[in-house]
């Protein structure tokens, strides 16, 4: 994971590093402007957005996605590094069900950057 913020940090120039997900997830917040899709009847998954960022050695994409908690209005924010087409293949499917969405399309790059629930 802190070889990609590190990446990420020359890419945007930054001086800070970002050190924890929650401060890497504000860091592509702030500096992209994401595709966010709402689940207003999904139990476990409020949205998911999607960020492109662009760098010369090619594009990386994530997603954040916001797990319900319960008896809150709050959610729980988790970021993925994702393939190009998983913003296409989740948009497809999630009004059916957020949740199936998230198990076929995102919860598969978990590993990737370790920010995932466990």
């Amino acid at each position: 994971m802190k070889a990609i913020i590190l990446a990420l940090l020359i890419l945007f120039s930054i001086s800070t590093s970002a050190q924890t997900c929650d401060e890497f997830i504000e860091l592509i917040k702030s500096k992209n402007t994401g595709t966010t899709y709402t689940s207003y009847t999904s139990t476990s998954i409020s949205k998911v957005t999607f960020y492109e960022v662009k760098s010369t050695n090619g594009n990386l994409y994530f997603a954040v996605v916001c797990f319900n908690r319960k008896y809150s209005m709050s959610c729980d924010e988790y970021i993925y590094q994702v393939a190009s087409d998983t913003k296409l293949k989740y948009s497809s499917h999630y009004l059916v069900s957020a949740g199936k969405a998230y198990w076929k399309y995102i919860a598969p790059y978990k590993d990737n950057l370790n920010c995932g629930p466990s």
